[in-house]
């Protein structure tokens, strides 16, 4: 029997709450299948462990991760640590020091999912964001010169290789052709004229490997408008760290909310592990009232399951989503109902055992 080594960040916030359900459903879909099982392993990193050491993980946490098949993360942020600092001393250093470089954010509308946008049906908002994730406009890279002066100068650099934008790029174009859609790229060339015009190259030079993919070019600005008024248009959709980071948030806004929004951030290669999360933050105005929407999370562990090839069942607790959305017996306040987070999670379970 094949065991699927997990280590679980729960994080902070709401993330605890999500993780264990997301964590039961993985079990139930384990013993259901029978082939395979999951080893989850937890670490307590995160910003409560920042309060307590001053670190936001263990030194030799990254070590410790490499041991794992994948990593399944809640949530990260809380109030009294600074975001920059539970950002990048927690999940940036996952995804760089693992080489995640594709982050894959799906924007789909689910049956029985609200949308804010009037007269849009589910076939019209289905699109998959591959995001740039391990440079570009969050390399971390520039200068904080004459500090508290009053001739303070801060630089932030974007850092735009050749390696790291064709990657991302082949990985889309390849994603376009396999799925047989159209492939859009997102950038902003006008204004930025060296990254996003380097950007604009390589997405020309790669796309001669592909013919057989019908290609869109936009800036990011129409980009989002058209999100708003004709999403229809979108279906793969490549960008930069930055702009993937925005235009993701905007596609959950049109696809039922953060409560629905799911993550992965993968290493192809699988030389690392890959990382998988619901990107809604940890919502700490909630945190602790069991009322935290878990299906983000089950989402997410849907991606894992598709990584681990068990495609069948990552399609199974998507079509188990729509069920319960359409139903809407068993729901969180975000979307309409008064079901508890556990709720939520033991009718997920309960439906795949039917």
């Amino acid at each position: 029997m094949k065991t699927h080594k997990i280590a679980v960040i729960a994080g902070d916030g709401i993330g605890p709450e999500v993780i264990n359900e997301g964590i039961k459903v993985l079990n139930a879909v384990a013993e259901l299948d029978g082939n395979f099982k999951f080893e989850f392993t937890h670490f307590p990193w995160g910003c409560e462990y920042y309060k307590e050491t001053g670190k936001m993980m263990a030194d030799g946490g990254m070590d410790e991760l490499k041991k794992y098949d994948a990593v399944f993360l809640g949530a990260v942020g809380a109030p009294g640590v600074p975001d920059h600092i539970s950002l990048w001393d927690l999940l940036l250093v996952i995804r760089k020091q693992f080489d995640q470089y594709i982050n894959l954010r799906p924007v789909k509308l689910l049956k029985g999912a609200p949308c804010p946008l009037k007269d849009v049906k589910e076939e019209d908002v289905n699109m998959i964001f591959v995001r740039e994730n391990s440079e570009g406009e969050y390399a971390g890279s520039g200068s904080w010169l004459f500090k508290d002066k009053p001739n303070e100068v801060v630089i932030q650099d974007g850092v735009f290789s050749r390696v790291g934008c064709e990657r991302v790029i082949r990985y889309a174009y390849e994603l376009a052709k396999k799925e047989g859609k159209t492939l859009t790229s997102i950038s902003k060339g006008n204004a930025l004229n060296y990254s996003m015009v380097f950007w604009d190259k390589i997405f020309k030079e790669v796309g001669k490997d592909y013919p057989e993919v019908k290609t869109y070019s936009y800036l990011v600005d129409a980009a989002s408008m058209f999100m708003v008024k004709d999403p229809k248009r979108f279906e793969i959709v490549v960008t930069s760290n930055l702009f993937g980071d925005i235009l993701t948030d905007l596609g959950a806004a049109i696809a039922g909310g953060m409560g629905l929004a799911a993550g992965a951030n993968l290493n192809p290669e699988r030389k690392f592990p890959s990382m998988f999360e619901p990107i809604h933050g940890s919502a700490p105005d909630i945190a602790g009232k069991g009322i935290a929407n878990p299906l983000a999370t089950v989402w997410s562990a849907s991606q894992m399951l598709d990584f681990f090839g068990h495609e069948d069942w990552g399609k199974k607790l998507i079509d188990v989503i729509e069920e319960i959305l359409v139903e809407k017996k068993v729901l969180t306040p975000d979307l309409g109902g008064n079901s508890s987070t556990k709720d939520v999670g033991a009718e997920v379970i309960r439906k795949l055992k039917a």
